[in-house]
This record gives C-alpha cells, structure tokens and sequence, in this order.
C-alpha cells in the first residue's frame, strides 16, 4: 500500500558545544557528548529516509560565537540529510543570536534558514504544506508579532497545510521544576493571538516537551503550540523532564499527529546538605554516602547551606568531589549560590 503520510521531524534546542571546550584544563566528562549523542540519535529517521522534512526550531548552538570545528562537526550530519533530498529546515534561535553561523561549504538548496520572516512551501506525496517563520525576535515580540507573521507572507503563500516556525515563549508554556507558567510580558506572544490560518505554531525555547491546546481563560485553542524541547537535561530545573523529539504525521485523511519520540537523559541529582552545627568531615561522610549508590551516568550537584557566611570548606574541593566518584559522573558544587566547576 503506498504511503500517504508525509513526516516532518521536529527538534529544538541541542545547544551543541555545551560544556566543551578546545584546551581542557582537567580532564573529566563533558556534557557536550550527550547533546551530540542525543542530536545524531534524533536524526536517525532522517538518515533512514523515514522523514520527509528536517525542522530544527533553534538553539542549534549553546551561543552564538562558536570554534569552526564545532560547525564542521555540527553541519556535517546536517548535510549529509540535505544531500539525500531531504530539506532541512533551522530557525536561528537566542543562544545563535538570531543567526546561524554558515560559510559557503555549509550551502546546499536544501538548506533553508528562516535568517528573515519567510515562507517555505513543499509539494510532497501530493500533500502540500507551507512552513512560516522568523529568527528569535528580541524586542518587544507581543507587540510585533502579528507583523513579522504578515512578512512572512503566508497570507499569499498559504497551503494545504501550513505551520508557524519560531523560537519563542507563548502563553501557558511551563517551565521548571515549579512549573512557572508564562502568562504575560513584552517577551511572550499571547497564545490567541497566532492566526488560524496555521495548523500548528511549532516552537523552540521552552525546555519541556509539552503541546498547549488551551488558553489561560481555559478555552481551547484555534491552535495547538507544540514545544518539542531540549535533548537533554541542560540545568538542574529540568532534572525530572524527560527528553525527546516529535513526528508531525500529515494525511489529508485524519487530523494532524504529534509523536513524542523519547530520547536517553542522564540522571539529575540535587542533594541540599545543611552543613551547619557540623565539622568538614562530618560534611564529607554525608556527601559520600549520598553519591556512592547513585547511578554510574549521574549529573551530581551537592549544594551546602550554612549560617556562618565566612566558612569556605577548604577541604571540599572539586578535585576531591571527582575522586569520590567514577569518571562517568558529572559532579559540581554549590555554596550558598557559588558554583565552582568540578
């Protein structure tokens, strides 16, 4: 039977080159493996030829001046996807600061950035879709808004099937181990506010996976904001969130599917010690016995409360934290808001 469905995989915020560094000082586990790990594992329908579009929704980069050997590294997969007849689409995001980095090795025509509100339209499977979009926008998104989608031109471009590209806060997206939801704010685009001409707003920016279907008012949406979130844990806010992906399946035959496809996060452990009233040795016993059981894989931050703000625990250093665990964990800490790295 001959396949009907056009899939778009959706991916946001890799933040490649997290916690790398060219001249390492001490040698020790870096997390920029797992965002590289978790990046070539989410493109891994793509390289099958599952996939029919690429869309990453931004912070393809942790910053926005980044080593040319990172940016190899990085496009090289990239390229290889585009070179196999399958779009890839970017949406320059905060941390790139609204640009991707692209030399002329980098050029492929099927490489499409949204370095501008545009509109890219596909006829694939005799389906056709229109993806709008515009790099992050840093001043004032809630009032211009409504003019970076009308430069997209997606009015006069519009398809079967049309979806907002972005990299942006909406209203009712939550964050954190709080849960902080975003409700209002010059940075934060009013979720009612997106044109029902689109099927979907898909965004990055927002670490947690989550589809908001609903307004604050309670009410539904004319349309679903879908965040596909990081691909890994990147702070210690996310350390019960798990990671992922999303399949878009397009049918003219059935409604719009969102596919949550998980990936591998590595454990996040957050051990508080009230250390006051008690000596630097007792604090080291109570570190130890918090970390030795912990999985081989954990991300480890001890953070010590105490009332004396002069005490500096001479003895618990980071050399001394990494020789109480295996190589395999990352392990930092923490001294009444101080972060020395480990």
């Amino acid at each position: 039977m001959k396949d009907e469905t056009v899939r778009i995989l959706f991916l946001a915020d890799t933040h490649l080159g997290f916690d790398s560094t060219l001249n390492p000082r001490i040698k020790r586990r870096r997390r920029s493996e797992d965002f590289y790990k978790n990046f070539m594992l989410a493109l891994k329908p793509a390289y099958e030829k599952k996939i029919d579009i690429v869309l990453h929704g931004g912070d393809l980069f942790y910053r926005s001046k980044i080593p040319d050997t990172l940016i190899d590294e990085v496009f090289e997969p990239i390229m290889e996807i585009t070179k196999s007849g399958i779009p890839f689409l970017i949406v320059p995001g905060n941390h790139e600061r609204s640009f991707i980095p692209r030399s002329l090795f980098h050029t492929h025509d099927n490489l499409l950035i949204f370095d501008e509100p545009k509109t890219f339209t596909f006829q694939i499977k005799n389906i056709s879709i229109a993806l709008a979009g515009f790099p992050f926008h840093r001043e004032n998104i809630k009032e211009t808004f409504h003019e970076l989608v009308k430069r997209t031109r997606i009015n006069e471009m519009k398809k079967e099937y049309n979806f907002l590209c972005i990299h942006h806060a909406v209203e009712g997206a939550v964050v954190g181990i709080q849960n902080y939801m975003f409700k209002s704010g010059e940075d934060v685009i009013a979720s009612s506010s997106i044109p029902p001409i689109f099927n979907a707003a898909l965004s990055g920016h927002i670490h947690r996976s989550q589809i908001i279907r609903k307004g604050l008012d309670d009410k539904p949406l004319q349309v679903p904001i879908v965040y596909p979130g990081s691909i890994e844990r990147t702070s210690f806010v996310e350390r019960e969130e798990k990671k992922g992906y999303y399949i878009i399946e397009i049918n003219s035959r059935q409604p719009v599917k969102f596919i949550f496809n998980e990936l591998p996060e590595r454990p996040m452990h957050l051990l508080e010690i009230d250390t006051s009233e008690i000596s630097d040795e007792q604090v080291n016993n109570i570190i130890y016995a918090q970390v030795k059981n912990l999985e081989k894989d954990s991300i480890i931050q001890i953070r010590l409360s105490d009332s004396d703000k002069d005490r500096n625990y001479k003895n618990i250093t980071a050399e001394y934290l990494r020789s109480l665990v295996p190589e395999t964990i990352n392990i930092s800490l923490s001294i009444r808001g101080r972060y020395p790295s480990a």
